[in-house]
């Protein structure tokens, strides 16, 4: 599947310094920030500096250095942010039916109290 990067999305603007955001994390290739409606105490978002538009076009097209600084950045979110011990989730939308907001490749780290099931089971 082609993926068509729209670069007038948000993260796009904030990328490029249009929007400000409240940075977590800066590296090479990732930046994270705290959302600016979290879901839960800790709620970050780490995307890539990179024009993907999810995870698959990310995972197909991405250089080996961007994907090493990608994942080590959440890592290092989570570290930061001191979420491991207790738990967190992980979320990465795609798509129309996934509820993708953005097509920017995001993940959102949430955190800080309990979440719920994060699906439930069709009746």
């Amino acid at each position: 599947m082609p993926y068509a990067y729209d670069d007038q999305n948000i993260f796009a603007r904030i990328l490029r310094g249009e929007i400000p955001n409240d940075t977590v994390l800066e590296t090479e290739h990732s930046l994270a920030f705290n959302d600016i409606e979290p879901q839960a105490p800790v709620h970050v978002l780490v995307i890539p500096r990179g024009p993907y538009v999810c995870y698959d076009h990310f995972a197909q097209e991405a250089s080996d250095a961007e994907i090493l600084d990608f994942t080590r950045a959440i890592g290092e979110v989570c570290r930061m942010k001191g979420v491991a011990e207790g738990g967190f989730r992980m979320i990465a939308n795609a798509g129309e039916a996934g509820v993708q907001e953005v097509p920017h490749l995001h993940v959102h780290i949430l955190a800080g109290r309990p979440l719920g099931r994060m699906l439930q089971k069709p009746d």
